[in-house]
């Protein structure tokens, strides 16, 4: 019987990304898991930010309902776009979308800090009762966002996008009707 004990034993190293119990949220092993999963499905509902912005001058309720998924903080939209970089404050490049409505301001998120959940929130498939509790939750939105970092923002030199043209799908929470600040899950310079 010691034998056998010995042989279904596993050695976790304390503090490594497998010392988890059975059970327990685990971010290291949630960002890598879902990530696709979310990047995918904000490119499959991204809309163009020009339409997406006609839609709401025209019509916020039906643009809503037709683009966005409901949040408690109210709608997150996924959006496509290509632009040129603007200024930077804090790794938030702004972006001249051409045929943006000149009242709405539009950047994107560059790191090193990624800020809210709109990865978490974009796509409705990710829900609070799919956690133990709050913390899990806001964690998961984090573990989504340094993911990104890893998987999207590592491959990119995004210390001086000043002047290049950007190409982004995203997503964002427009807290501001006129401030539009999109979390990247695809973004590439050219």
């Amino acid at each position: 019987m010691l034998a056998a004990m010995a042989l279904d034993t596993k050695a976790v190293k304390m503090g490594s990304a497998e010392d988890v119990p059975a059970g327990e949220f685990s971010a290291a092993k949630y960002g890598p898991a879902q990530f696709p999963k979310v990047q995918s499905a904000i490119e499959g509902r991204a809309v163009e930010a020009t339409m997406l912005a006609a839609a709401l001058a025209k019509d916020q309720t039906a643009a809503e309902a037709k683009y966005g998924v409901p949040t408690p903080a109210g709608p997150e939209f996924s959006v496509k776009f290509t632009g040129k970089v603007g200024k930077a404050d804090s790794g938030v490049y702004d972006v001249a979308v051409p045929g943006m409505p000149d009242n709405i301001h539009l950047s994107v998120q560059t790191g090193p800090a990624i800020n809210g959940t709109d990865l978490r929130d974009a796509t409705g498939l990710i829900k609070f009762g799919d956690f133990n509790n709050q913390i899990d939750y806001q964690n998961a939105g984090s573990a989504l966002n340094n993911e990104m970092k890893k998987v999207v923002l590592s491959k990119i030199d995004v210390s001086d996008l000043t002047g290049k043209t950007l190409s982004v799908i995203g997503a964002f929470e427009p807290s501001d009707p006129a401030e539009w600040v999109i979390t990247p899950v695809k973004l590439t310079v050219q």
